[in-house]
C-alpha cells in the first residue's frame, strides 16, 4: 500500500481552486543514449502498451530493446531538437500557457492548469502535487489524445488513479476520454489543411496518418480504430473531399506483430509506383508535434516515397498552440467543468474578505 502523504495538501486559508492537468506522451530530457534509454525503460514497461506477460517481455526489453534502441531514436531525436528542447515539450508548454491564459481571463482566479508527461517529466505525480498547492480541489484530466486508445488515454488514467493512491484528502475528478469528433477541433483540422493548400498548393492526394496500434487491441474492444476513421470521414468532409482524393493510413509500427492497415509506409509506395507524385499528409491523433511526426513523417516517410519514385511529401503542421486549437481546447474544458463552480462567490471575492477581516477587527 502506498504511503499517504504527511502533510496537509490542502490550504484552509485560501479559495479552493478548479485543476486542469493536461497529459501528453513525454520526451526524453536530451537527445542522447543514456535520456532516451531512461525514457524508454518507463514507456515500453507499461502494460498498458505492452500486454505481453511481464516473465516473458521484461527480459526482451532490458536484455535487447533497451540496448539497441536508445542510440538509434537518440539519433532521430537529435535531427529534431531544438535550442529549446524537445518539440513536444516545447509545443505543450506552450498550450499550457495559452489555455491557463485564456481561462485566467475568463474566470479570474478560479482555475490552475498544469502540464504532465505521462512519461518522463514532468511527471503526472508532480503536477498533481502542483495542483494540490494551489488548492485545487477539483481536477479535470484532459490527456491530449483525440481519439482513446488503451495504450494512450487508459495509460493516462492509470497513471492519475496510481498517483491518488498517496493522497489523503482525493480530489474530486474529471476524465476527458476522447475528443475525436468535437466540431471545432475538425473545424480547426480543416482550417489547418487549407492553410497548407493555400500556401504550397494541393497535392494529387492526402493521407490521414494516425499512430498505429497492434490489431489485436482492435479485436479486443479499444474504440480506437472507430475513433480514427470517425476523425477522417469528418475532416474529408469539412474539406469536401471525394471518397479517391483522401486516404487514412496507421504509422509508427513496433514489433513484428500485425498492427492496424493500411501502414503508411507500404501506402506511400504504392502511390508513387502508381504515378502518384504529390501527396500531403496530416496527423490529426498529434495535438502536438514530436519525434513521429517531424521525423517519420518529414524525414523518413518523405525519403521513402522519394526513393519509390515519388516527388513530395507536404507536411501539414499538427494543431500545436493555434489560435483555434487552443479556443476549441479551452471551451471543450469549459463545458467538462459544468457543475463545478467557476465564478468567484461573493462571499469568497476580496471585497468580502476584507469587509470580514473588519468586521472582525473591530470585534475586537
Amino acid at each position: 500500500m502506498p504511503k499517504l502523504l504527511g502533510q496537509p495538501n490542502h490550504s484552509h486559508a485560501s479559495t479552493a481552486r478548479l485543476g486542469v492537468l493536461l497529459c501528453n506522451l513525454g520526451t526524453p530530457t536530451a537527445p542522447t543514449p543514456t535520456a532516451v534509454r531512461r525514457y524508454l525503460a518507463e514507456f515500453l514497461s507499461d502494460p498498458r502498451l505492452i500486454e505481453l506477460p511481464r516473465v516473458l517481455w521484461l527480459p526482451i526489453l532490458y536484455g535487447l530493446v533497451l540496448t539497441l534502441r536508445p542510440f538509434r531514436a537518440a539519433h532521430a531525436y537529435a535531427k529534431i531538437w531544438t535550442p529549446e528542447g524537445s518539440p513536444l515539450r516545447v509545443y505543450s508548454e506552450q498550450q499550457q500557457v495559452a489555455i491557463g491564459a485564456a481561462l485566467e481571463a475568463r474566470f479570474p482566479g478560479r482555475i490552475t492548469v498544469a502540464l504532465a508527461m505521462r512519461y518522463g517529466e514532468p511527471s503526472i505525480a508532480r503536477a498533481l502535487a502542483d495542483l494540490a498547492a494551489a488548492n485545487a480541489r477539483r481536477i479535470l484530466v484532459l490527456p491530449l489524445y483525440p481519439q482513446y486508445s488503451s495504450p494512450s488515454t487508459g495509460a493516462v488514467f492509470d497513471a492519475v488513479a496510481r498517483a491518488l493512491q498517496a493522497w489523503r484528502w482525493v480530489p474530486e475528478l474529471r476524465f476527458i476520454a476522447s475528443y475525436h469528433d468535437e466540431p471545432a477541433y475538425i473545424a480547426a483540422l480543416a482550417n489547418s489543411v487549407r492553410e497548407h493548400w493555400a500556401m504550397h498548393g494541393r497535392a494529387e492526394r492526402l493521407l490521414v496518418s494516425f499512430h498505429g496500434v497492434p490489431r489485436k487491441y482492435f479485436l479486443a474492444g479499444d474504440p480506437y480504430f472507430c475513433h480514427c476513421q470517425a476523425t477522417a470521414r469528418l475532416l474529408a468532409a469539412a474539406l469536401e473531399l471525394a471518397d479517391h482524393e483522401w486516404q487514412v493510413v496507421f504509422q509508427s509500427r513496433f514489433g513484428r506483430a500485425r498492427w492496424l492497415e493500411p501502414y503508411a509506409s507500404e501506402t506511400l509506395t504504392a502511390l508513387a509506383r502508381d504515378g502518384i507524385k504529390t501527396i500531403d499528409i496530416v496527423c490529426p491523433g498529434f495535438a502536438a508535434d514530436c519525434l513521429e511526426t517531424l521525423e517519420e513523417i518529414v524525414l523518413q516517410n518523405a525519403a521513402l516515397l522519394r526513393a519509390a519514385g515519388g516527388a513530395e511529401l507536404r507536411y501539414v503542421p499538427a494543431l500545436n498552440a493555434r489560435a483555434d486549437h487552443i479556443a476549441m481546447l479551452c471551451e471543450l474544458i469549459t463545458r467538462n467543468l459544468s457543475g463545478w463552480p467557476l465564478h468567484t462567490p461573493p462571499e469568497d471575492s476580496a471585497q468580502a474578505r476584507v469587509a470580514r477581516a473588519r468586521t472582525l477587527g473591530a470585534a475586537q
